[in-house]
């Protein structure tokens, strides 16, 4: 997988945004101006892909515990982010569209109501 397909990914989420908000580095997706993936692209050009997504707070424990790939969010809120580092090949993009997807509906369902329904 590349940072191309992953991006093609997240864009294809509905409102979705992306933006370097805090320097040139951090690549942010954004649904309705809320954070659900980051990705550092000077970590990508060393050849160690990762990307923060947000989770379930049970389920990143579970995810933790079952792969070695999978960590508490790197600069993140440990409890609701994890840091997926795919430059291990433990998983594959199947699996992490699935992540992308779960941390993209985490962020839509803490939304206001009216938010949500503007989806």
């Amino acid at each position: 997988m590349n940072i191309e397909e992953i991006r093609a990914c997240c864009l294809s989420k509905k409102a979705t945004t992306e933006d370097f908000p805090f320097d040139e580095d951090t690549l942010v997706f954004k649904v309705l101006g809320k954070m659900f993936a980051l990705v550092s692209l000077k970590w990508w050009e060393r050849g160690e892909a990762a990307i923060n997504l947000k989770c379930n707070p049970d389920y990143a424990e579970e995810l933790r515990s079952e792969y070695n790939s999978i960590r508490p969010g790197y600069h993140m809120n440990k409890k609701h982010w994890n840091t997926v580092y795919l430059h291990e090949g433990e998983l594959d993009f199947q699996f992490l569209k699935q992540l992308i997807n779960h941390s993209y509906e985490m962020v839509v369902k803490g939304m206001p109501k009216k938010l949500r329904d503007s989806l």
